[in-house]
């Protein structure tokens, strides 16, 4: 499963700042950063539904806002880039 993730998180208090780096964290561990806030994400539906429940963990819902869109698999490969964007090596083992 391809997934795109964007985030907003509301950074005005401190807490917020705590939130924003939990919700990068997560987004980290499971897929590439390909913008600040926007990460691309090849997963299982297990990991999928582990990362929602953390990233839902997270957030303040009153505050904060996760767009998620769920991609056909092959999605990533076509996607063009301008500028100073490499391709994301979704093929390649992630290393931690």
């Amino acid at each position: 499963m391809e997934i795109l993730i964007t985030y907003d998180v509301d950074t005005t208090t401190p807490a917020g700042t705590r939130r924003l780096r939990r919700v990068a964290k997560i987004c980290e561990a499971y897929g590439l950063r390909v913008q600040k806030s926007v990460f691309e994400i090849v997963c299982t539906q297990v990991d999928w539904m582990l990362m929602q429940q953390r990233l839902l963990d997270a957030i303040d819902a009153d505050r904060d806002s996760i767009r998620i869109y769920k991609l056909h698999t092959g999605v990533f490969g076509n996607a063009e880039h301008l500028g100073h964007s490499p391709p994301a090596p979704h093929d390649t083992p992630l290393i931690f």
